[in-house]
């Protein structure tokens, strides 16, 4: 029996116990690749509160500057983990709202919405080395304001979300990877492989997410424009990973002038 692609795809997107949700998600994925999917795209999508955590104002959260005891290194761990949480509902969100696309559209956000998972996993499984878990601290609701403000326009979404904050992932890499490894602690031999990990695959999902923009964008429409339209987003890290987002598909020229832009302000 085939299933109903966006009534499952819903469920498993506002599931609540993290795990079930998961374990749901692996034998949808398996039985989408099967092609055991009907697609009624007349079926409208709701939006719902979807947050695991206790959600700070980003300012009023202590972000260690060094993982110098096992509680600093598990906050460092817990923040990415709650990025790449989020980053899971952002590709499955993505795959359940927008309707009649190309059927490589929900491929790419279910790969992407797959490999999340396994960087949450990751991650979880090293907050677990620790004595800790998914949802033992307080984060910031950032990715889920940028999931809502950009619910009614696909190129929005994949401009600010896909192609804009998960390219500031790239940024940080290696800086939160450095922070890391300031660790007196086992587990910091882990850390290289599986900051390694994300960021190959981060670099593929703003690599689609670039694809996408470039898809669903109008022939006027500019990036910079994008940018000022969502100023409460700072879409360039201070210093930015010029490799890995010209890799994803950024211009060189490109990056100069989102480096322009974003130092006026």
């Amino acid at each position: 029996m085939a299933r109903n692609f966006f009534n499952d795809l819903e469920k498993i997107l506002y599931q609540k116990d993290i795990f079930q949700k998961i374990h749901d998600f692996k034998n949808f994925y398996d039985d989408f690749k099967a092609n055991k999917c009907d697609f009624d795209h007349t079926r409208k999508a709701i939006i719902c509160e979807n947050s695991q955590v206790k959600i700070l104002h980003p300012m009023k959260i202590r972000r260690p500057k060094e993982a110098n005891s096992i509680l600093s290194l598990a906050k460092i761990l817990h923040s990415v983990a709650h990025i790449e949480y989020s980053a899971i509902n952002l590709a499955l969100d993505a795959s359940y709202r927008f309707k009649n696309l190309p059927l490589k559209f929900y491929q790419d956000w279910l790969e992407v919405a797959d490999e999340e998972i396994k960087h949450f996993l990751l991650l979880e499984n090293a907050l677990n080395e620790l004595g800790f878990k998914y949802g033992d601290f307080h984060a910031h609701d950032n990715l889920e304001k940028a999931l809502f403000l950009t619910k009614d326009n696909l190129a929005h979404r994949m401009g600010i979300v896909h192609r804009g904050l998960e390219a500031k992932g790239l940024d940080a890499n290696p800086f939160v990877l450095e922070k890391l490894n300031t660790a007196n602690h086992p587990i910091k031999s882990l850390f290289n492989e599986i900051f390694t990990i994300i960021l190959n695959d981060e670099i593929k999902h703003v690599s689609k997410g670039d694809f996408w923009w470039n898809y669903a964008k109008k022939e006027h429409d500019n990036y910079l424009d994008l940018c000022a339209e969502y100023k409460e987003f700072n879409l360039l890290g201070k210093i930015y990973n010029k490799k890995a987002r010209i890799q994803a598909g950024f211009k060189e020229s490109e990056l100069q002038e989102l480096e322009s832009f974003y130092n006026k302000k």
